[in-house]
């Protein structure tokens, strides 16, 4: 199978993204959609959230770096399952109006294969290189 690490994607009408079929086997537990550390969101395999960003999430709560990333991370957070065989997460509309993102979207990979994908605005994507 090819290694995917960047993949372009328009939403649908109804805000759907499309999981290209290379990936979707890493979406089977479901998606997990976040905002970003930047204006951008952050698309998370759930068994990778569950595994690697939760148990990070749940550190000492007085600690004033660990409530932040809480707020930052779970604000707005969606979880779902990717619909039959088209593979389509809907993001929900705050969501992109956080990241700018009004249709077209482009998709990179972030910490390897158990990482996340950085959504962008094709615009800010630019803005990256």
């Amino acid at each position: 199978m090819a290694t995917v690490d960047y993949f372009e994607r328009k939403l649908d009408d109804k805000r759907r993204l499309t999981i290209p079929p290379e990936l979707r086997d890493k979406f089977m537990s479901g998606a997990v959609v976040t905002r970003g550390f930047g204006q951008y969101l952050h698309l998370y395999p759930k068994d990778v959230w569950d595994r690697l960003v939760e148990p990070r999430l749940a550190g000492d709560i007085l600690d004033e770096r660990i409530a932040d990333l809480n707020v930052r991370f779970r604000m707005g957070k969606i979880e779902q399952s990717p619909d039959g065989k088209q593979g389509r997460i809907t993001i929900e509309q705050h969501l992109l109006d956080y990241a700018g993102i009004s249709r077209d979207i482009v998709a990179v990979s972030v910490g390897g294969d158990g990482g996340y994908w950085r959504l962008v605005e094709p615009r800010e994507a630019e803005k990256l290189l």
